[in-house]
């Protein structure tokens, strides 16, 4: 007779939950919603000389590593590396080669950790509509700064998570035969 009761008292404490703006949105949805968003800002950047034309530059080569798969190659837009998080404006576009050409697969999201603990609570650790940032200190293969970034795989599916810093089925291999 008892468990009649449980199942009604269950849906009765849930629902003040279930129409909660904070508890609405599943973390699935916003993994898509971030990826959906990040694909149509970054669209025209399909062709790599339309980045160039919007002030990215190539940096470094195409980025692999021994087991993980590839990241690709990055086009920056230095004016954006601040303390300012803008979906709007990733301050990386990277590209997979293929077939002799650079396919868009990602953007990613970068930022100083110098300027943003300058302009940041201490312990507030940047994130990009509720995902967050990646900690990668310095030295590392990029420079010696300790820097924050975020991939988002909107182009490409990755197995291991849309915001995973590297991309199993993602390969440098016609980049390295090429150069």
């Amino acid at each position: 007779m008892r468990i009649r009761f449980v199942v009604p008292m269950v849906a009765v404490l849930a629902a003040p939950l279930a129409a909660s703006p904070q508890h609405a949105a599943h973390p699935a949805d916003s993994t898509v919603g971030l990826v959906e968003h990040v694909r149509q800002i970054t669209e025209p950047f399909g062709d790599v000389a339309r980045a160039m034309n919007a002030g990215y530059i190539q940096f470094l080569g195409c980025v692999s590593g021994p087991q993980e798969g590839a990241m690709g190659v990055h086009y920056v837009n230095l004016s954006l590396f601040d303390d300012h998080l803008d979906v709007e404006h990733p301050e990386a576009l990277v590209y997979e080669p293929r077939r002799g050409r650079l396919q868009l697969v990602a953007a990613e999201y970068i930022t100083p950790a110098a300027a943003w603990h300058a302009s940041h609570p201490p312990n507030v650790t940047p994130q990009l509509m509720g995902h967050l940032y990646h900690l990668v200190t310095g030295p590392n293969r990029y420079g010696p700064d300790t820097f924050y970034e975020i991939h988002v795989w909107a182009w490409r599916e990755n197995r291991h998570g849309a915001f995973s810093d590297w991309n199993p089925d993602v390969s440098c291999s016609s980049w390295l035969q090429a150069n």
